[in-house]
């Protein structure tokens, strides 16, 4: 709880951390703590994964129109194919658990920021770009120092609708054997436990809630220092 809340002072404000402090005290309170630190980290490191695999392929669509080209069907594809679908492979290759709703939590999420990392990078003012070139400025160096600082309020958004597209896939995940919010949903579905069901619930939209927040909080923060180093 004091974590989030300094989280939450830090990146919006201390009536934002209070609110999520006593988010994560409701969440104790259902005696789902242990549930949502396994969704927790489930989202955790399906986006890192998504993260260091769509930022790269983010900047190679950007680089390369035959690239992108290639890629934009198969992310259509991702983003328009039923979440079910993706548990049919991971479950053919790997035994039930949360490596399955890991792997296509990945899948599902990857498009977001592939997407929105090639535009931030492709939208970049062409006099700016010009500019750096007139410095010398390399290719890298125009990437890491020009491109990427004036892309990052769009990846970030890509950023966070890949946090939120793990996050949904919380209780899809639970069919292929994933704990977490997820596992307690599925279990409270095939009981007609309302009131677990809702505890469940409630607990995942306290959680996005939080994320959200934060991620955009993290967004704002980096933009407002971009701005005064420029």
């Amino acid at each position: 709880m004091f974590i989030v809340f300094l989280l939450g002072w830090y990146f919006n404000n201390v009536y934002g951390g209070l609110l999520f402090a006593f988010f994560i005290f409701l969440i104790g309170s259902f005696g789902l703590w242990t549930e949502t630190m396994t969704t927790v980290a489930i989202i955790v490191i399906s986006v890192v994964l998504s993260l260091a695999i769509g930022i790269p392929v983010g900047i190679l669509m950007a680089f390369s129109r035959t690239f992108s080209v290639i890629m934009r069907p198969l992310l259509d594809a991702m983003q328009t194919m039923p979440t079910f679908v993706y548990l049919i492979p991971v479950i053919f290759f790997f035994p039930l658990g949360n490596v399955p709703a890991i792997i296509a939590t990945i899948i599902y999420a990857l498009p977001p920021v592939i997407r929105l990392t090639e535009l931030g990078i492709r939208n970049v003012d062409d006099e700016v770009i010009e500019s750096a070139e007139s410095f010398g400025s390399s290719r890298n160096q125009m990437l890491v120092k020009v491109q990427l600082p004036q892309a990052l309020p769009t990846m970030m958004a890509g950023i966070n609708q890949t946090t939120m597209m793990a996050l949904s896939m919380a209780v899809v995940g639970s069919m292929v054997g994933a704990h977490g919010l997820g596992e307690r949903v599925l279990y409270a579905i095939n009981q007609i436990n309302i009131s677990l069901g809702f505890e469940a619930g409630i607990s995942i939209v306290f959680l996005a809630i939080i994320i959200d927040r934060i991620t955009n909080g993290v967004a704002d923060r980096l933009q407002s220092f971009r701005r005064r180093s420029a």
